[in-house]
């Protein structure tokens, strides 16, 4: 889920950035520290919305850079346990799909697919057995988090598409169209 966080922090600005107004070159050096971070706590920094207020500078002995207590807003992207979450299947492997959430990547096991025994094929495919569906690259699906794992550097996310109105998007639409002609079925059959 997208958050704007207000931040307060002591921002090291460079010497590099000296001759630009001061809240340029705390904003530049915001832009650079705030590149490709991710923090537990605060999620996937997407990018700095503006400064609010910067404070005066503070020069430490042996470093040549001036340190500003500043005020910030944030862009960031955290994932939630139970997200509904939209995305692109990126990569098919023998134990699951890599989904491509647009800030993050997310793991779909095999198991969590779809409601059928699936296997992966030699076209690098996931195989519905009954149901004949077929998951490959490239295929738009709606999934949910149902796990976050904060270990190592970056955060894992584990998806299923095993809960009614998840995914391929086409399954879904396929789902609509049969539940539909169902309830025509049904009024009909109650009109007679």
């Amino acid at each position: 889920m997208f958050y704007i966080v207000e931040v307060e922090d002591y921002v090291r600005v460079e010497p590099r950035l000296f001759g630009l107004k001061t809240s340029d070159a705390v904003a530049k050096q915001l832009q650079e520290i705030y590149e490709n971070y991710h923090d537990k706590e605060i999620g996937e920094v997407i990018g700095i919305i503006s400064v609010l207020e910067v404070g005066d500078g503070v020069i430490i002995p042996g470093d040549g850079a001036a340190y500003y207590n500043s005020r910030f807003k944030l862009i960031v992207w955290r994932p939630e346990l139970q997200e509904l979450v939209y995305g692109l299947v990126e990569e098919i492997t023998n134990f699951g799909a890599f989904m491509n959430l647009g800030v993050m990547k997310g793991m779909i096991h095999i198991s969590q697919t779809m409601d059928d025994y699936v296997s992966f094929s030699t076209t690098s495919t996931l195989l519905g057995k009954d149901s004949k569906r077929v998951l490959k690259k490239k295929d738009a699906c709606l999934a949910r988090t149902v796990a976050v794992s904060y270990k190592g550097d970056d955060p894992k996310i584990g998806l299923t598409m095993r809960q009614p109105g998840l995914g391929k998007l086409d399954w879904i639409k396929e789902e609509k169209k049969k539940a539909k002609a169902g309830i025509k079925k049904i009024v009909k059959s109650e009109k007679k």
